[in-house]
């Protein structure tokens, strides 16, 4: 898959806010699809589903089933090749400037 598709596909799995959440849910350990459906009660199965697809498609969580369980976990890659690519080239230029401002600003 091109980088262009790529990044296509992560952009659009972060523009929904229960995706979000899902991938704040994995931050800090991997959960199983069940545990995942019961944190959302205004959702049904299907609908969670179907944000996990979306997820996993766009590289951002990979799944392993073992036995009954599907256990969904959070893969990083692509989050820091966001930042890598869009961000940190754009921040890293404002910090240095606030860094010197702060420092000018405290006289030292």
């Amino acid at each position: 898959m091109s980088s262009r598709k790529s990044y296509d596909l992560i952009f659009k799995a972060l523009a929904d806010s229960r995706r979000r959440e899902l991938l704040d849910l994995l931050k800090d350990a991997p959960k199983t699809t069940s545990d995942l459906c019961d944190h959302f009660t205004k959702l049904d199965r299907c609908t969670v589903m179907q944000h996990l697809g979306v997820l996993e498609k766009a590289g951002l969580i990979f799944v392993q089933k073992k036995g009954r369980f599907r256990w969904n976990y959070l893969d990083v890659a692509p989050i820091r090749e966001i930042y890598d690519r869009w961000i940190n080239q754009y921040a890293s230029p404002n910090v240095e400037l606030l860094t010197k401002l702060k420092r000018d600003l405290e006289g030292k």
